[in-house]
């Protein structure tokens, strides 16, 4: 009996995926073992294997396709089979769908992924394949159109009622020529993307396309990344402009058949099409010409003077006639330059009334002389200044969107409780530079402070946990997150298994993964599964801060700069080099002795660095 092949859950974080190549083709005789597709999650493309002998009847998702996890990718049978129930969500009686025998996942065929679902199963090589016998709906290009009753009606009739067209009575055949075209969708490009923003189009409506070319450029809440095309054919519509922001999984364009009507495509999609079908026109601007009035000045329709707020403050300061002054700005409009670089008593050509106006200036220009006989009238009197106020506003780019969105939620839901301590840091400073005269790479204090919140995060099991929301989990293994600035927000690489990696590795490590996290260069997987979060802000010159949780961390340490003050030792005053952290930790999962306790220990060792090699 024919099965349905569903889009299996590759990864914890992933919601859906996209067919990256299709390495079999309908007709294809398959065996168990082969490899039928590659598929991209949110963290890396993995293969798609095969469970059961026969033939690949259907392709239900055309490469490039983005297909929610359960999702109905193909169906594998016997030759000639009839599988058309299968896709209808009725599988025949005795059906032989592959999870027909799993009784609990049909229950939870809807609920997205992230649930405490096991949907499935790892193989040696990380490749999963998962096929379930409820009727999930299929992401499918030409899913709209396949619906149509099979005589032929006239184009426009079609996209006019989608809702009262007919349901077909037998199994449809193959999708009309006119709709050969397949919906590009925002795909999630990492795990905690939501939407991305469109930076730019690199092909226009009507160009040719082939597989492999790039569409746009598209900045994602961690990167700007390519949009590669899948499919041979001709741009026939783009839904969002550069600049516009874009849900994951909407629909973004459409490549096909030139002149196909893909209009069944965008009513089955998110985004709404223009009534032509085409993408939306780019408004046009005309620049107007100026055209001055007859007397020198622009005007508006009931004779008065155009100029700008400023102008006419600056004008009424200075006792200027506005219409005397022959504008600059667009249509004629004065403005403050047009005031700045007035001259009284010059006449504007064409200007033939206001002629007595600049004797009156001279009357004007004489009267400060008899303040100047009394100064002492007005003593504090001060110039006045004239400036422009102007701002800019800046869209949120996806990274500042994730960092607002995270941080916002710690920091609103978890009960934060800070505990700062000073550490002396003398013979850390010491240790330190005998170490950097062996060790194969500089040791710096943020090496030492990463090497010793992993020591100590072994003696104190409980810092090292996360909140999950009905439970909290206690790591075993400490995976140290640390805070690196970059131009448009911050990311956290994490320096995995840092209690069991000497003082050389974790400085090898921390540099390289700082400075691909500058560049823009990691990896999602190399951002993932901190236990701890560190921040330092010390090379800033910051003596002490407070930083928020990185979720789902119960803690984050935020370290300080060292500086050089005193100290009072047997009664004599010493110099000495001093260092101030704070922790900061959620209420949810710590309380505020075992905190103490954690940082204690945290100050033990790095006063006596030689703990740190035991």
């Amino acid at each position: 009996m024919a099965e349905v092949i569903r889009m299996p859950l590759l990864s914890d974080t992933m919601t859906e995926g996209v067919i990256a190549e299709w390495l079999k083709k309908e007709g294809d005789t398959v065996k168990s073992g082969d490899i039928l597709a590659e598929i991209e999650t949110d963290k890396a493309t993995m293969e798609l294997e095969n469970y059961s002998d026969g033939t690949l009847l259907h392709i239900a998702a055309q490469k490039g396709t983005t297909i929610a996890v359960n999702g109905i990718l193909a169906v594998v049978g016997a030759p000639g089979e009839d599988f058309q129930a299968l896709l209808n969500g009725n599988a025949p009686e005795g059906g032989n769908t592959i999870a027909s025998q799993k009784s609990e996942n049909d229950a939870q065929a809807a609920v997205p992924a992230g649930e405490d679902q096991q949907v499935a199963a790892a193989t040696g090589s990380g490749n999963l394949s998962q096929r379930s016998s409820d009727g999930g709906a299929s992401t499918q290009p030409v899913a709209a159109p396949a619906s149509t009753p099979a005589p032929a009606a006239p184009a426009p009739s079609a996209p006019t009622k989608p809702a009262e067209m007919p349901a077909p009575t037998a199994p449809a055949p193959s999708a009309p020529a006119n709709v050969n075209a397949v919906a590009i969708k925002m795909p999630k490009m990492s795990d905690t993307m939501t939407e991305g923003t469109i930076v730019a189009w690199l092909k226009k409506v009507g160009d040719k396309v082939k597989s492999g070319d790039i569409l746009a450029e598209v900045e994602t809440d961690k990167a700007t990344m390519e949009l590669d095309n899948y499919d041979d054919g001709t741009l026939l519509y783009i839904g969002p402009k550069e600049g516009d922001a874009v849900q994951v999984d909407e629909i973004i364009a459409i490549v096909g058949e030139e002149g196909a009507d893909f209009q069944a495509l965008l009513n089955g999609g998110v985004s709404a099409a223009p009534a032509n079908g085409q993408a939306p026109p780019t408004p046009q601007t005309t620049t107007p010409t100026a055209e001055p009035a007859t007397n020198g000045q622009a005007t508006d329709g009931d004779g008065r003077i155009k100029a700008s707020p400023l102008a006419k403050e600056i004008a009424k300061d200075k006792g200027i006639d506005l219409k005397q002054v022959q504008g600059s700005g667009e249509n004629g409009r004065i403005v403050k330059r047009d005031i700045d670089n007035f001259t009284p008593g010059v006449a504007t050509p064409g200007v033939g009334a206001p002629a007595p106006q600049p004797e009156a200036k001279p009357a004007q220009a004489a009267q400060p002389a008899p303040a100047a006989a009394a100064p002492d009238k007005s003593p504090a009197q001060l110039p006045k200044v004239y400036g422009e106020e102007s701002f800019e506003d800046v869209a949120l780019s996806q990274m500042r969107k994730t960092i607002a969105r995270r941080l916002g939620e710690s920091k609103f839901s978890a009960p934060h409780f800070y505990v700062t301590m000073e550490i002396n840091m003398d013979k850390a400073v010491v240790a330190r530079g005998s170490m950097n005269e062996i060790s194969p790479v500089k040791i710096s204090y943020n090496d030492l402070v990463i090497k010793a919140v992993a020591v100590a995060l072994q003696t104190h099991p409980a810092i090292n946990a996360s909140w999950l929301g009905d439970k909290i989990r206690y790591n075993h293994h400490i995976h140290i997150g640390m805070a690196v600035a970059v131009d448009e927000g911050l990311l956290v690489p994490v320096i995995r298994f840092a209690n069991l990696k000497s003082l050389s590795a974790i400085s090898t490590e921390a540099k390289d993964l700082g400075g691909r996290a500058k560049n823009k260069k990691l990896q999602p997987a190399e951002m993932q599964g901190n236990t701890f979060t560190i921040s330092n802000l010390g090379m800033f010159g910051v003596d002490e801060f407070t930083a928020i949780i990185n979720p789902p961390d119960a803690c984050i340490l935020a370290i300080g700069g060292i500086k050089e003050t005193v100290k009072v030792e047997n009664g004599e005053i010493k110099p000495a080099s001093v260092m101030k952290v704070t922790l900061s930790s959620d209420h949810r999962v710590v309380d505020g002795a075992k905190a103490a306790a954690f940082l204690q220990t945290f100050k033990m060792l790095l006063e006596d660095p030689i703990r740190l090699l035991v």
